[in-house]
């Protein structure tokens, strides 16, 4: 299955619409997109594993660009909008890319990199760039001569260090139109089909907006793309297209349900039948609110970019385990102990490792690849849970966030979704900060809804309230508060940018 299926089928099908403005590209116009991109990369050298690299914001004119590369049989690279120029730069020198298409509302970032590359913008002018438009307005609308499946190579958002990029090979099948896994997961689990219209709300150079809705394409579907998201925006979405299905972050459910009964009440949501989550397990106050507000349509996973392993679970499954991530539909699930092999029993914690015959590589990093393996040949994300007995998996927090106070293990994740379900509480971010006698003390970045919140007064409201839920050595010994938290658009925190201010500051003996 493929968009140039349906071009064929259903010339004048939406393929995308953009939520904000209404502006349509049918499935043919979108066939023809895609072919002009292949032959651009074509007359440009771009052979088959070949890399090229786009910047851009959300746009509909991006998936031109993706399905391009993909019937190129190239890697394709999207590039987040938040990185540092020199993130950008790393990345680009990493991937080996040949080719960059920024969106020209990016010009200031992009004229900042330096590293050497075929430069082209999109959607206005950067000065001494070439305009992509103009380039592909030459070239003709009809199918490349040697067509092979491409991928995409997605880099990390940088969020615990340098962004990685995840290389797996080409599809084995050259097809363009071949069935892969995330087709059949979408369709048969995820209810996924030629009549879904779907709202994406995040950005599509994060993996699973990107992957979600080209699935969307190669099942006939149509996705309604925001241009970013608003809480309210997206209500309005969904009822104005009859949006069926969707993909969110918890963060998303969030700043939903903290809009006012009133507006909440102004908007159809009954159209929806899939509101798919993933990228963070969700607070369980928070999900329980959506499915008292949706009814039981969430769908939740739990998966990387890496795709070497996927747990899924309904929102039945959910109410019966509540916490849960779901049980494996993709790769079978191992928690194992300190030594990264012995498998630890019901409902004891561990790292969680998934075997499966799916291979990837952190490109360019050995090292990084072999730190993700055990000596089975088990693969792990970085992430720490526990299953229960039914073989339903519970995600404690990343390896890599845990607080060591006075020798005790402490995980953030769970401070953290107890404290944004205060009403006054936008966002919260909980990191580990130095102690010259405990090592390290739990510390409690809050984002509050409103910054004339942001006094000693709310501090203390504020640890009254953790004290309901929390033991003692989870009760945050400081709280800061931020305007805003440095969260991608995707829902990811930049945590480790906020630790490091701490442990920087500390050193510098303030």
């Amino acid at each position: 299955m493929h968009p140039s299926t349906y071009a064929a089928t259903h010339p004048d099908k939406p393929a995308v619409i953009v939520a904000e403005t209404g502006e349509t590209i049918s499935y043919a116009e979108l066939d023809a997109a895609s072919n002009r991109a292949a032959q651009l990369f074509r007359a440009h050298g771009l052979q088959h594993e070949d890399v090229v690299a786009f910047m851009l914001e959300n746009t509909p004119h991006y998936y031109g660009l993706t399905w391009g590369a993909q019937r190129a049989g190239l890697r394709y690279v999207c590039i987040s909008s938040r990185l540092t120029q020199d993130e950008t730069d790393y990345i680009l020198e990493n991937s080996g890319a040949k080719m960059l298409v920024v969106s020209a509302s990016l010009a200031a970032a992009a004229q900042e990199l330096t590293t050497q590359i075929e430069r082209y913008s999109m959607g206005g002018d950067i000065p001494g760039w070439a305009t992509i438009e103009d380039e592909l307005a030459t070239m003709p609308a009809e199918r490349i001569a040697d067509e092979r499946a491409g991928v995409d190579m997605l880099y990390s958002s940088g969020t615990t260090g340098r962004p990685k990029g995840v290389k797996v090979p080409l599809p084995v099948e050259e097809a363009i139109d071949a069935t892969n896994n995330l087709v059949v997961l979408a369709s048969m689990a995820f209810g996924i089909n030629a009549d879904s219209i779907y709202l994406s709300p995040a950005p599509l150079y994060h993996a699973a907006p990107l992957r979600w809705s080209m699935t969307i394409h190669r099942l006939g579907g149509t996705v309604v793309l925001m241009k970013k998201f608003d809480p309210e925006g997206a209500l309005a979405a969904i009822q104005h297209y009859r949006c069926n299905s969707a993909q969110f972050v918890p963060t998303h459910f969030v700043r939903m349900l903290k809009l006012s009964d009133a507006i909440r009440a102004q908007y159809d949501v009954t159209s929806m039948k899939s509101a798919i989550h993933a990228a963070a397990p969700c607070p369980v106050p928070v999900k329980q609110a959506m499915i008292d507000w949706w009814g039981p349509v969430l769908l939740e996973y739990y998966a990387g970019s890496e795709g070497n392993g996927m747990t899924f679970a309904t929102s039945h499954d959910w109410l019966a385990h509540k916490g849960t991530v779901g049980r494996p539909i993709h790769g079978i699930l191992h928690i194992v102990g300190d030594d990264n092999e012995t498998e630890v029993g019901t409902r004891q914690e561990g790292a969680v490792f998934f075997e499966s015959e799916h291979v990837f590589e952190y490109h360019d990093d050995p090292e990084k690849t072999a730190s993700s393996r055990n000596a089975k040949g088990w693969s792990t994300l970085g992430d720490v849970g526990w299953v229960d007995e039914d073989g339903f998996l519970y995600l404690t927090d990343r390896k890599s966030f845990m607080i060591i106070s006075g020798g005790v293990n402490i995980y953030p994740q769970e401070i953290e979704n107890h404290l944004v379900t205060h009403p006054k509480v936008a966002d919260v971010a909980v990191v580990g900060g130095p102690h010259e006698e405990m090592g390290e003390e739990v510390i409690a970045v809050i984002q509050p809804a409103d910054m004339a919140d942001a006094t000693d007064a709310f501090r203390d409201e504020l640890i009254a309230f953790a004290r309901e839920k929390l033991s003692g050595v989870k009760i945050p010994r400081r709280i800061d508060f931020l305007e805003a938290l440095p969260r991608h658009d995707t829902g990811k925190l930049y945590k480790r940018l906020l630790r490091d201010q701490y442990w920087e500051k500390a050193k510098a003996g303030g």
